[in-house]
């Protein structure tokens, strides 16, 4: 992984770097973030972002992640060796996410591409036979409760860049209210004792198998393992959990092998 084909075979492939070509070429934000930016928002915010280290940091227009781990499709699923890389851009909202898989020695190739208020996912065998094509409004809600949890997660600097609505709701949490396309998804952080980001829960998105039946339940990305990414101190492992009626379905466990903000073309 990922497969070595030409762009006319490869689609998803080919989509994913036009798309980050594109996105690179636009201007980054001038300025660093200061105490005056952090200043509007509750104690527990400014304290997750002053750990998280974007004081002083150029302020956040795009990042790129990429990861590697494991994910299944279903309960007592076979867990599948993943990679993926990710461009996330700020103004106008953009994510791109491409991921490799294995499956019963099948390559997959998956792609989420979100462009503004609307977001798609597909999915490919041997990176030429589509088997998901996911699309409409449950979806475009799913990306962007996504979205919000990378910025979180992966690039706190660029919260100061979005339109969020804050609440402290104790000690060690927040709520936050992302506005996007429209609309507006909420989620649940916690932190450690220290500041460190330890949890995402979110009610607004959807699971969904196969891209055509949605079912909306509670979903969380515990973090773990925070470590230096060059200034920034950010988790370096983490999982996704669906909260379902019966219990917890545990689908994917990820590692984050880079993470960098504001990269150049």
């Amino acid at each position: 992984m990922p497969l070595a084909l030409p762009d006319f075979l490869d689609t998803l492939g080919a989509q994913y770097r036009r798309d980050v070509a594109l996105g690179l070429t636009r201007p980054l934000p001038a300025g660093v973030v200061t105490e005056a930016d952090l200043a509007p928002l509750p104690p527990i915010l400014q304290t997750f972002l002053r750990r998280a280290g974007v004081v002083g940091q150029p302020r956040v227009g795009r990042f790129r992640t990429r990861f590697e781990g494991e994910m299944r499709v279903g309960h007592g699923g076979r867990w599948m060796p993943v990679r993926a890389v990710q461009h996330t851009f700020l103004k106008p909202p953009a994510r791109y996410f491409l991921l490799d898989a294995t499956l019963f020695g099948l390559p997959l190739r998956v792609l989420h591409r979100m462009v503004g208020a609307a977001a798609t996912m597909r999915v490919k065998v041997l990176s030429l036979f589509t088997v998901v094509d996911a699309k409409g409004p449950e979806m475009d809600q799913s990306e962007a409760v996504t979205f919000f949890n990378d910025l979180c997660l992966l690039a706190p600097g660029a919260l100061l860049e979005v339109p969020v609505r804050w609440e402290q709701t104790g000690p060690a949490t927040a709520l936050g209210h992302y506005s996007h396309g429209g609309g507006t998804v909420t989620a649940t952080l916690t932190f450690s004792p220290e500041g460190d980001l330890t949890g995402f829960t979110s009610g607004d998105r959807y699971q969904s198998a196969d891209g055509r039946h949605f079912a909306r339940y509670p979903w969380s990305t515990p973090a773990r393992e925070h470590r230096l990414y060059g200034d920034l101190r950010l988790p370096s492992a983490g999982d996704a959990v669906w909260h379902e009626p019966d219990g917890e379905f545990l689908y994917a466990r990820f590692r984050f092998t880079e993470i960098v903000p504001n990269p150049l073309p």
